[in-house]
């Protein structure tokens, strides 16, 4: 009886989630990276968990910026990308996203090292509450900065706070050791901070943007959270560049994700 109940359940959710056309959803998706590889059985099913995604998400514009079905359509296929063997489930339990123009300046106050406290303003291109929406730069979803994805960064950072406030280690699959997790993760992390540095350095003696050479963007220094963020972004944009420079790493986001992009591109 259970069981017929919860096919019932699954078949009249399964009718209220209106498809994404096909011709919105081809124009929508083409210019992405992580696109290129699908296979036409993965690209169904990423179509079907995008028009999922917007039957559960209200996306609305601030600034009287007006959202069309194709800006919502672009936003929905780069979250569900992260979800694609995962199921947009991941995702419940917030409603909203919300999307300016251009970068936005959220004012708060800061505690330094000191203990002293500042008002900071800085330019976003997004950010994602814990049990809260994400809001997102359009300007920004629609860069072309290789390896800059602010829509799969944002939506892995909601990924991470499955467990909590964002700190680099989401919930993992039973399949997947936490210690290994951390090891990896803090050595590559550690490691990238050193070379973050070195390039700083080289770039104020020699006058340069030594930054601009990593393969990786230097914003993943920021913080362990930021790091998994980033390396999420390089994962689906950048895979190459993630798996030459910290294998391990690569090989825990493709557990993590049940995916891999490097192979994709390969055939």
């Amino acid at each position: 009886m259970i069981s017929t109940i919860k096919q019932w359940l699954r078949a009249r959710f399964v009718r209220e989630v209106t498809l994404i056309d096909e011709a919105l959803w081809v124009l929508a998706t083409a210019r992405y990276v992580f696109m290129g590889g699908l296979t036409a059985e993965e690209n169904r099913r990423l179509r079907f968990i995008a028009s999922t995604f917007l039957a559960q998400k209200h996306i609305t514009g601030a600034a009287d910026f007006v959202v069309t079905e194709l800006m919502r359509v672009q936003i929905a296929a780069q979250a569900s990308i992260l979800v694609l063997e995962l199921g947009a489930k991941l995702y419940a339990g917030w409603h909203e996203i919300i999307v300016y123009p251009g970068r936005f300046r959220p004012t708060r106050e800061v505690m330094d090292e000191a203990g002293i406290v500042h008002t900071s303003d800085d330019a976003l291109a997004g950010e994602a509450w814990l049990g809260g929406p994400v809001v997102l730069s359009y300007e920004d979803v629609m860069g072309e900065v290789a390896g800059f994805n602010v829509v799969i960064h944002e939506f892995a950072h909601k990924l991470d706070m499955q467990n909590g406030d964002a700190n680099g280690f989401p919930p993992l699959h039973k399949n997947m050791q936490r210690a290994q997790w951390q090891q990896v993760f803090t050595a590559a992390y550690l490691d990238f901070c050193e070379r973050v540095d070195a390039a700083d350095r080289r770039a104020r003696r020699d006058g340069g943007v030594a930054l601009d050479a990593l393969p990786i963007d230097p914003y993943a220094s920021e913080n362990p959270a930021e790091f998994f963020a980033v390396m999420s972004e390089a994962f689906f944009e950048l895979p190459r560049a993630v798996y030459e420079t910290y294998p391990a790493v690569y090989g825990q986001l493709k557990a993590f994700y049940r995916q891999d992009p490097l192979n994709r591109i390969q055939h």
